[in-house]
């Protein structure tokens, strides 16, 4: 395997996306409605709610900030090679000497990098909106280790999925708008898991959270070795099946 093959792959993904200009709009307004949701959520809470009713709202708060990375790489990753060979730009590279894990490696790391920074930095400015703003009880229910860990180690995770899949979809459709579509719905059974986060029922048990953050990480894993050893190179160069 060639890092230096790799790194050209992520570079050249990255120059695509800043030239793509509903690319650049889609990771600048997602992110955006889902951090003013939460945020305008959190300030609605009375000081009064009972302890069940704040757990709600906090978890469903967190919740937005999970879908952010279960969502937008899906858009990034459906278009990640049906948009090049639409665009023509897919045959010249699939005729060099690169390898297919090499090729999809660079492009997953393509869209999860954005990923994490757009992520992690609206949770950043969730958590300074909620820490200078709202009431210091609902601040210190929300500002937690156990919720600051969700964040931060099922992040990447969730993404990962959702790479993986969108990448797969756009290997083998032949519509950018189909492909994004199907890679939005693939995203969703990963919710199911951030749901289980943010409303704390991994929280009270650390078997459970254990597993699924396993579960996700070996999927994560396997998912570039799967989409390498179906990706059809004669396929998306001559338009025929290998």
């Amino acid at each position: 395997m060639s890092w230096t093959r790799i790194r050209a792959i992520f570079v050249k993904e990255l120059r695509d996306y800043r030239r793509n200009r509903f690319i650049m709009v889609t990771m600048a307004l997602m992110p955006v409605l889902f951090i003013v949701l939460p945020i305008v959520d959190i300030f609605a809470i009375p000081v009064s709610a009972a302890s069940a009713a704040l757990d709600k709202r906090i978890g469903l708060s967190l919740l937005y900030m999970l879908i952010i990375p279960a969502t937008v790489p899906a858009t990034l990753a459906a278009y990640s090679v049906v948009g090049e060979r639409e665009q023509g730009t897919l045959e010249p590279v699939l005729t060099t000497p690169i390898r297919a894990g090499e090729f999809l490696l660079g492009k997953a790391l393509a869209v999860l990098v954005p990923t994490l920074v757009i992520s992690y930095a609206m949770f950043g400015i969730f958590l300074a909106c909620v820490g200078l703003f709202a009431h210091p009880a609902i601040a210190n229910a929300i500002i937690q280790a156990p919720h600051l860990l969700i964040q931060l180690l099922f992040t990447p995770l969730l993404a990962g999925w959702s790479i993986w899949v969108g990448i797969a979809i756009s290997a083998r459709s032949t519509d950018v708008r189909t492909a994004q579509q199907l890679g939005t719905l693939a995203s969703l059974p990963p919710l199911a898991v951030t749901a289980l986060l943010s409303f704390g029922v991994i929280q009270q048990s650390v078997t459970l959270g254990v597993g699924l953050g396993a579960a996700l990480l070996m999927i994560d894993a396997l998912g570039w070795r799967v989409v390498s050893v179906l990706f059809d190179r004669e396929r998306l160069v001559t338009g025929t099946r290998s």
